[in-house]
Formats: C-alpha cells, structure tokens, sequence
C-alpha cells in the first residue's frame, strides 16, 4: 500500500487587520488613499492667493506723456497725432501711454484738465482767510483769463470749432475736463460765500449758483477773447486788467447784498 507523502504546510494567511496598520505605519499616515472609507474625500488643493496689484504707474512717465500729448495736439491736431508718436515725443513706450491712459480719447481730455488744473489749481478757488470776496474773484478772474487765452486753450477751442470734431464725443469730454470743472469749482465758491452772507443768489438754488458762476465765466471772456479767438489785436495788459475788474464788479453788484462789492473775509 503506497504511502502518502504530506504536502508542507503553507504560510498562513495574514490578518487583513494587521496589514492595514503595518501600511499605516510605513507610509507614517493615519489614513492613506487605500484604506481610506468612501465618506472621507481626498482634500483638494489650496487655492491661489488672488493677485495683487500691478506696478504702480511712474508720475514722471505720465507727466512726460501728457506735456507730450498737449505739444502734439496743439501743433497736429487730433487726428493727425497717433499714440505712437505722442510715445515718441514722451521718450516711454506705446505699451506704456496705453497702460496710463488706454485710449486717445482718453488721454486728450487727461490732457486737458491736467493743463486746467496747472493753471487754475484747486487752491485758488479754496481761499485763504483774510481775503475779500473781490480780490479772490480778481485773482481767479486773472488765472482764468491766461487760461483761455493762451495758445493752447486758442488752438483748442478752434479745433474742436472744425466740422470735423464739433459736437463729436471728443468735444463733450473736453467740455466735461475743462469748462465744466472751472465751473464747478467757481460754483462751490460761491455757495460758500452765500453761507458766509457775502452773495444772495437764488436762495442759494443750485442751477441757480451754477448759473451764476457760468454767466461770471462769461463776462470775463467777452471781447479780448474773442480778439484773440479771430486772430485780431491782442488786447493789452492795461485793457486786460480794466475789463477783468469790470466784469467782477458787475457780478458783484448784481449778486453781493445791498449790490455792492463784497470785502469781508474770505472762505470761513
């Protein structure tokens, strides 16, 4: 009878338990992907911070585009200057003007109120205690008179004048950059003095003050600049001066209480 040879023993199975914590204990995890329940899911990734703001833009450049634009414009014209060659003139980069101004348009009417602004600073119509309501309105009268006399404003106000660019989007956004912001200055001026009990206009209205500060704006145009607008004969400085004081003067006995020139302080 033949004799049955024993099979040896096979390793025994490993406990599923154990494995689980060996693995645990290799990877040094308390939960990896594999043993991981199916509630428990794999954590995403932290989200990117949001970025942050770009370079700030360099005043120098941006002085150096607009002086630029304002030489162009006045020599060429709108439509005979590209951006190109206000980049030129300005000695930065077009990517640069696009980055300070992103379009022509926009960066005519930044030239404009830059150009306001230098001439009639906000400081002019803010005052100083101690000064008459005729002097501050003589100073300003001064200021708002080399404005729009000088080349530039000349040179302006014609070219929008041509068939070309009258009531274009360009001559709104000219008004809008300078008339209309030397308008509203002077109009806050003049709210203040008729807190300050120095003018009576319109039971202190707002159109009314607006239009007060419109019809000021206008008288102190008149003649010499429309001489200088024609190409006439320049007024001189003596006529300047005589027609300035006068037009003041005028406002002020239409618009000061009793109808005579203010001399109280200035803005309280």
């Amino acid at each position: 009878m033949p004799v049955q040879t024993a099979k040896p023993a096979g390793r025994p199975a490993e406990n599923p338990a154990r494995k689980a914590t060996t693995k645990r204990a290799v990877t040094g995890s308390s939960l990896t992907t594999a043993d991981a329940p199916d509630s428990v899911a794999t954590p995403a990734p932290p989200a990117k911070a949001p970025a942050g703001p770009g370079r700030p833009k360099d005043p120098a450049k941006r002085a150096a585009i607009l002086d630029a634009a304002r030489t162009m414009f006045i020599r060429h014209g709108y439509e005979g200057v590209s951006m190109d060659q206000i980049a030129a003139q300005a000695g930065v980069s077009k990517l640069t003007v696009y980055s300070h101004f992103g379009d022509k348009e926009n960066l005519f009417s930044s030239a404009v109120a830059s150009y306001c602004e230098q001439q009639l600073p906000h400081s002019l119509f803010a005052g100083s205690a101690g000064t008459p309501l005729r002097e501050r309105l003589l100073k300003i009268a001064r200021a708002f008179h080399a404005l729009v006399s000088s080349p530039e404003a000349i040179a302006a106000h014609r070219m929008l004048c041509t068939p070309q660019l009258a009531g274009s989007p360009l001559a709104h956004a000219f008004w809008d950059a300078g008339p209309r912001r030397v308008q509203d200055e002077l109009a806050s001026l003049l709210h203040r003095r008729i807190a300050a009990g120095e003018l009576v206009i319109g039971n202190t209205d707002p159109g009314q003050v607006r239009l007060a500060a419109s019809q000021l704006l206008v008288l102190l145009k008149g003649d010499p600049h429309a001489m200088l607008l024609f190409g006439c004969t320049d007024p001189t400085p003596a006529e300047i001066e005589a027609h300035l004081a006068s037009a003041v003067d005028l406002f002020l006995r239409a618009y000061a209480p009793g109808g005579a020139p203010a001399t109280g302080s200035d803005d309280p």
